[in-house]
């Protein structure tokens, strides 16, 4: 075969494929390599393989120990600093060739889709197993719940002191308030009417109710799309979704005390494409909401949806189980990225009613 056939057959590979020179100079990219990594192969001919991207500097020494040895390597979820900033996280096999000279054949297998596959399937594990776990306890709290509060009841009629009715009094509330609290453990359970509605009237809504609550302590940026177009959502559910969202980044900054303006920053955006729940849809309603808060503890951040954890002193932790039910009943998910002084949490809903599977 002649070596342009040879050249087509690479650039229709969905494997990004680079040559290297013994020296570490790019050879050849073929297609899937120049998409990946955000530039062209011709243009970066010639150039060393750091121009291209960085990742450790024992990395370099592997290659060149490749180089010496005839031997191939490969590395699991590595992370890459492109040329323009941003990170790729790839698995890349390693294959010294021998034509002559010494060439370095390395195959790039990007990561970032599937773990981030990984993830929503894990949020959404988590989601199930949750409400199943809530949904069971539910019954066996509010049965008993009832019997206290009838008895009590029952009681206050027989007794005549009302000193010793304020006691049957306080048992009735209490029994009241353990029922309303599991009733928001289980979230609204019933089918929720949708109407199509704007995001934004639901955004500012939310966030006049939070600028009130902080009185100016802390600065809400909006970042708004016009353009995206209403949604099939239930107006009152997604407002207490987004409440409580919002509500926890600003406990959080509260709490952070560490002398800096309190920023909470809220955008929207449409993206396409996007699998949810193993749902492809053609375009969702991306919102994201950012604040420079101390971030999440390491130990919270693989149960932060889970009823009952809370990284707040002050916290029920109720508030992004809520939410996340609420949002999956949109069949939507949230996400959330997280170090100290940013913390983003993501909210995707679909646009359509009509969805790709």
């Amino acid at each position: 075969m002649s070596n342009s056939l040879y050249q087509k057959l690479l650039d229709n590979q969905t494997t990004a494929v680079i040559l290297l020179t013994r020296d570490l100079q790019v050879n050849y990219m073929n297609s899937a390599a120049e998409v990946l990594l955000a530039t062209s192969g011709t243009r970066t001919r010639g150039h060393h393989l750091n121009q291209l991207f960085n990742e450790t500097d024992s990395s370099l020494e592997e290659l060149k120990a490749a180089t010496e040895s005839g031997q191939s390597y490969t590395k699991r979820e590595t992370q890459l600093l492109l040329h323009n900033n941003d990170n790729l996280i790839v698995d890349y096999t390693v294959t010294p060739f021998m034509d002559g000279t010494c060439y370095l054949i390395i195959e790039i297998f990007p990561r970032d889709r599937w773990l981030k596959i990984s993830r929503e399937e894990s949020l959404l594990g988590q989601q199930e197993a949750s409400r199943l776990l809530i949904k069971g306890l539910a019954h066996e709290i509010k049965n008993p719940l009832g019997g206290i509060r009838g008895a009590a009841q029952l009681l206050a009629r027989e007794l005549d002191n009302e000193q010793q009715q304020d006691y049957t009094d306080i048992i009735i509330a209490e029994a009241d308030r353990l029922r309303n609290l599991v009733d928001q453990m289980l979230g609204p359970n019933r089918q929720l009417a949708f109407v199509s509605l704007n995001i934004h009237e639901v955004l500012e809504h939310v966030t006049q109710l939070v600028e009130q609550e902080c009185n100016g302590r802390i600065e809400i940026v909006r970042d708004y799309d016009p353009s995206i177009p209403d949604i099939p959502g239930n107006k009152e559910q997604l407002i207490q979704a987004l409440l409580n969202i919002l509500k926890n980044a600003m406990q959080a900054i509260n709490e952070a005390d560490n002398g800096l303006k309190g920023v909470i920053r809220i955008s929207s955006r449409t993206a396409r494409q996007i699998t949810l729940a193993n749902i492809r849809h053609r375009m969702v309603c991306r919102i994201d909401i950012l604040d420079n808060g101390p971030g999440i503890a390491d130990e919270l951040k693989d149960t932060i949806f889970y009823p009952m954890i809370s990284g707040s002193a002050s916290g029920s932790g109720l508030g992004l189980t809520i939410a996340q039910h609420i949002i999956n009943q949109h069949q939507g998910l949230i996400q959330y990225q997280s170090e100290p002084g940013a913390t983003c949490f993501t909210i995707f809903i679909p646009l359509e009613t009509d969805i790709e599977t």
